[in-house]
């Protein structure tokens, strides 16, 4: 089999390009011009020592053009349609947009537009929610006023745009926790002038927070892995810096159900909190590569390899893989070093010693993997350090 791999500035896309050439898949990565020469969003896949072939883009328009030309060429050469991988989501959106255009070219197991659409809208999610069962944060009515719902609710509240991916904003950025009515007024204007239209606002749920991620073929869950979140970065309120594989049947029949009705093809992480009584209810979707993904290769879930093989296999008919046979993900945890570091500090600050101390215990922990950093392919976390440096200077 032979893979492109997109989007490698992101850290998580080297899970998938490690996982994938230990397997014996031939990897050929791509990425924007823009990331060339930057010093502070290096293209890390393509310093990977696992990667047959890097290949520059350019934006917008002539991107597309150009990683249609990359699978034409690619499969001209060895007489077979490549697996395309998009580990970004505004590729993964430009190809669900194109996708008669790149079938005839490649192989692909990625969601449709229409999924896409459904699956990114918190209140379209929420509602497909509710008809199945699946529980929710108390949640601000439309029409309701501000003001009335946190009569009703109370304080702190979560405020949210319906769709912060769209809007460009970080991970961190696309929601706010107010405990003030001033906050919430803040929150809730701030968003509404991003979005053009009112942002979510739902009741803030103090208990764990829970991932369960699926690897679908027309709403058939193909392979699913639970995680939970021991820590964060930025502490406040931001992505993963460590999380811990778990078993979690609870969640995983949410998903599975919500899998199934939508039809969904490819990969997508849905994301609970559980409340004062430790049930979860569900916050939203992500249908795409999600933040902790490189857990999918240190747990041994074989969920990379699988997405190859399915979209492979959708690209070549007559020349299908064998599906890889997985075993139950193992019970490993993982941090993102740099990341860890720096949520140890923010803990300390916040008079959360033992959640700081936690981090340096876990760094110094054998067991415990980054999902960054291998000692076998180590020019990818050298680069991305410099980077975090090179950012901080500014």
């Amino acid at each position: 089999m032979v893979a492109i791999v997109t989007d490698v500035h992101y850290r998580m896309s080297l899970a998938l390009i490690r996982d994938l050439a230990q397997a014996g898949v031939e990897v050929i990565t791509c990425e924007q011009d823009r990331c060339r020469d930057s010093r502070t969003s290096p293209a890390l896949g393509a310093l990977s020592r696992y990667v047959s072939r890097h290949v520059w883009l350019p934006g917008g328009t002539d991107g597309l053009e150009a990683l249609l030309s990359l699978c034409r060429e690619t499969g001209l050469g060895r007489d077979c349609r490549p697996a395309l991988l998009p580990a970004g989501a505004a590729t993964l959106a430009l190809i669900a947009e194109n996708r008669e255009r790149f079938e005839p070219l490649c192989g692909l197991c990625v969601p449709t537009a229409e999924q896409l659409d459904l699956l990114n809208s918190k209140p379209r999610l929420a509602g497909l929610a509710a008809r199945l069962g699946v529980p929710l944060p108390e949640s601000m009515a439309p029409g309701e006023d501000l003001d009335r719902f946190l009569d009703r609710q109370g304080l702190p509240c979560v405020i949210k745009p319906a769709c912060g991916e769209k809007l460009g904003l970080t991970a961190a950025a696309r929601y706010a926790v107010a405990s003030t009515r001033e906050e919430a007024r803040a929150a809730w204007e701030r968003f509404s002038r991003l979005a053009g239209e009112p942002p979510v606002v739902q009741g803030y749920l103090p208990g764990r927070a829970l991932g369960c991620s699926v690897l679908a073929r027309s709403g058939q869950a193909m392979a699913a892995i639970c995680h939970q979140r021991v820590r964060e970065y930025p502490v406040s309120g931001g992505p993963s810096s460590c999380c811990q594989c778990v078993e979690r049947e609870d969640i995983r029949a949410y998903a599975a159900r919500l899998t199934a009705e939508t039809g969904l093809t490819g990969l997508a992480m849905f994301e609970f909190k559980e409340d004062r009584d430790g049930a979860p209810r569900l916050l939203e979707c992500n249908p795409r590569v999600w933040g902790t993904f490189p857990l999918t290769r240190v747990s041994g879930s074989g969920i990379p390899l699988l997405w190859c093989a399915l979209a492979w296999n959708a690209g070549n008919p007559d020349n299908p893989a064998p599906l890889p046979v997985l075993t139950p993900p193992r019970g490993r945890r993982m941090i993102f070093a740099a990341s860890d570091l720096m949520a140890a500090a923010g803990y300390a600050r916040r008079g959360s010693p033992g959640r700081a101390l936690g981090a340096l215990g876990d760094l110094l922990n054998p067991w415990v993997r980054d999902g960054l950093f291998e000692w076998g392919d180590m020019l990818p976390a050298l680069a991305y350090f410099r980077s975090l440096l090179a950012k901080e200077r500014r």
